[in-house]
């Protein structure tokens, strides 16, 4: 089994705070065992009336909420998250279109408004924010980070003929200076970034919300046809749970243990 190449590094750190809304590039991130990235995925947008209950919050389908695989018109805008004031600023074609503080009523009440008009061919009934202390709103129900290869998204390029956006793939981490697919094979193995540990626990199976252009919201590409006809399965990129306290920095050396 292949450790990464000693030149192999972060390349991108990601969080996304509002499931299906654009990311925010971190610099560096400060984590915790059996955490998610601060803020990441903290807040998601109900489909209509849901289930999910901020005093007893639970693990729910992405299909609750608006979301790329469905909703691809979310790849249209960009949200702003200031993690001091709570306030979510979200803009079409870098003009702000809503503005909304998301710890009040009222501050959620202008986003859901502008959500209601503008997602209206995809929504069951009105659009609800919701978050609850602690919550993660991953596709997984466990708390973790979702880790990239862009070497992968070079080479998944090459076999479709055409270039891949490894953003299409909404990951926490992307590593760079690592040899294509390498990342597949570290499934329980533990993996050291910097002054971090993580212990690698799943490959990421892939559906059509990577279908979706992050710059255009165009659906363009088949990825998990695409990966299922030249890979014979949908994996691109693994889960890890965060073993150790520390700070994830860009440029950060990579290194795998057993």
């Amino acid at each position: 089994m292949s450790n990464p190449s000693p030149a192999s590094s972060v390349e991108a750190l990601y969080r996304y705070p509002v499931k299906g809304l654009s990311g925010e590039l971190l610099e560096q991130v400060t984590v915790r065992p059996g955490e998610t990235f601060p803020f990441d995925r903290a807040y998601a947008i109900e489909n209509g009336k849901g289930r999910f209950d901020p005093l007893s919050p639970k693990h729910l389908p992405k299909i609750n909420f608006l979301m790329l695989m469905r909703d691809e018109r979310l790849a249209t805008l960009e949200s702003r998250f200031d993690t001091d004031s709570r306030v979510l600023t979200i803009l079409r074609d870098g003009k702000q279109v809503a503005r909304g503080q998301l710890s009040s009523p009222s501050g959620r009440q202008m986003i859901e408004q502008f959500l209601a008009a503008y997602m209206q061919a995809s929504l069951r009934g009105a659009p609800r924010i919701v978050s609850a202390d602690g919550q993660s709103f991953s596709d997984v129900a466990a708390k973790c980070v979702h880790i990239v290869n862009i070497a992968s998204a070079v080479d998944l390029g090459r076999m479709t003929g055409k270039p891949v956006d490894p953003l299409r793939f909404r990951a926490n981490i992307y590593l760079d200076g690592l040899p294509p697919w390498q990342e597949l094979e570290w499934a329980g193995r533990t993996l050291r970034i910097g002054e971090v540990e993580l212990k690698v626990f799943a490959r990421t199976e892939r559906c059509a919300a990577t279908d979706v252009d992050p710059a255009t919201g165009a659906r363009d590409m088949s990825i998990p046809a695409a990966l299922q006809r030249s890979k014979g399965h949908t994996d691109f990129g693994v889960y890890a749970t965060i073993a150790t306290a520390g700070t994830l920095r860009r440029g950060d050396v990579v290194a795998a243990g057993a």
